[in-house]
């Protein structure tokens, strides 16, 4: 455990300082949560964090939905965590005077269904048998995800969103929440996304679920609870995690480096010679440490689902009926999320009439390079949600 004088630093370190994770029970029979891919689910457990304080309105409120792996712990320092312990996923950019500045927004982050960091999935207890789903979870999708964080919000009591934001499977998320509760927001951002995952992106994903699937320790999903195919989970990362990286970061970072010593050892045996697999082992060795390989499937699963012009029958049809404004940035370097992608998006909305701003930032970082570029998006996002704000005042004052 960390001291006092510690736990001071962490303090002054983190904008929002210590925070908990909240539990909330949603879906509750008979209102069972009805699926895209059919059938339905409930009761639902969801995890969420808030940082700020909700207006008497309830009207400065921002949502953020995190990527793949991510969870709700986007900002702030658990209180019983050690020294070792580190900030949400987007410390930098929560905080009083920061981006998403608390001082004057209530940001929230919920972890999605079918995860594992709180909020129903594949490893929770299915009230109807006692045991945990396991691969008896249904089959989910961006929209199900989406439908989730929509009860959430209804149940804060918020009725519209100042602003919804994410990256990569966030702002699939983004998109979708846009479409199917056009309503909900009054401005989307969405970072390092799509309308629908490419082939290649789909290729990466099946070639990840192979490696779990075919661990010995997978035995067809049924493992208990801390035990399971911890092999292939940290292959699939390391599969996964190449694919976030671009080549000028990982030729920055590694080059041709050995690790632990200067010649080549000519065997074929080790499994790290090279500095990059080395750094290759290590993020698959975290990775099972904090997530579960049944939910990793049926993430990835709903990532190939989701395809908004086939949803709906094309992308104007899909976002026509928001009235949100929109920002949309790529990355010069992420090959899995490219700039044509959000140049798609951006025609579409341009099409149906909508307010579209977009950038291509620079960065070496690839599709990583939005939970990296906190500068960039500093600059990018304060003045976007300062219009989303001035111009929520702006009606409240116009209002009879």
């Amino acid at each position: 455990m960390a001291t006092q004088q510690e736990l001071s630093e962490i303090r002054q370190q983190s904008g929002v300082g210590f925070v908990e994770t909240k539990l909330v029970t949603l879906f509750e029979s008979p209102h069972y949560l009805k699926l895209a891919g059919g059938g339905e689910l409930g009761p639902i457990q969801v995890a969420y964090e808030t940082y700020g304080t909700l207006t008497p309105a309830k009207d400065n409120a921002i949502y953020i939905c995190h990527a793949l792996t991510g969870d709700a712990h986007a900002a702030g320092y658990y209180e019983d965590d050690d020294e070792k312990a580190k900030p949400g996923w987007w410390d930098d950019l929560i905080g009083p005077g920061r981006t998403l500045d608390t001082d004057k927004y209530f940001v929230i982050c919920a972890n999605v269904l079918g995860g594992c960091q709180g909020t129903t999935g594949p490893g929770s207890i299915n009230p109807q048998t006692g045991q945990p789903y396991r691969l008896g979870f249904p089959v989910i999708t961006v929209s199900d995800l989406v439908e989730v964080h929509s009860a959430l919000t209804r149940h804060l009591g918020i009725d519209q969103l100042l602003a919804v934001i994410g990256g990569s499977l966030g702002g699939m998320q983004v998109l979708e929440w846009a479409a199917q509760f056009p309503d909900q927001l009054r401005s989307a951002i969405c970072l390092a996304t799509a309308a629908q995952l490419s082939a290649q992106g789909i290729a990466f994903n099946a070639v990840g679920r192979r490696a779990i699937k075919t661990d010995p320790e997978y035995k067809s999903g049924e493992y208990e609870a801390g035990a399971g195919p911890r092999y292939g989970l940290a292959l699939a990362r390391m599969i996964a995690h190449i694919t976030y990286l671009s080549d000028q970061s990982i030729e920055m970072k590694f080059g041709r480096r050995l690790q632990d010593h200067d010649n080549y050892s000519y065997d074929s045996l080790p499994e790290v010679e090279f500095q990059v697999e080395s750094y290759l082992h290590y993020q698959g060795k975290r990775f099972v440490e904090r997530f579960d390989a049944n939910s990793y499937l049926y993430l990835t699963r709903a990532m190939d689902y989701f395809d908004l012009e086939a949803q709906y029958g094309s992308l104007v049809k899909a976002l026509k009926n928001t009235d949100a404004r929109f920002l949309i940035a790529s990355y010069d370097s992420d090959w899995l999320f490219t700039t044509t992608q959000s140049k798609e998006l951006v025609r579409a909305l341009i099409e149906c009439g909508k307010h579209v701003s977009f950038i291509e930032l620079k960065s070496p970082f690839g599709h990583d390079s939005f939970l990296i570029e906190i500068k960039q998006l500093q600059k990018m996002i304060t003045p976007f949600l300062e219009q989303a704000y001035q111009s929520r005042l702006v009606e409240s004052v116009q209002k009879p």
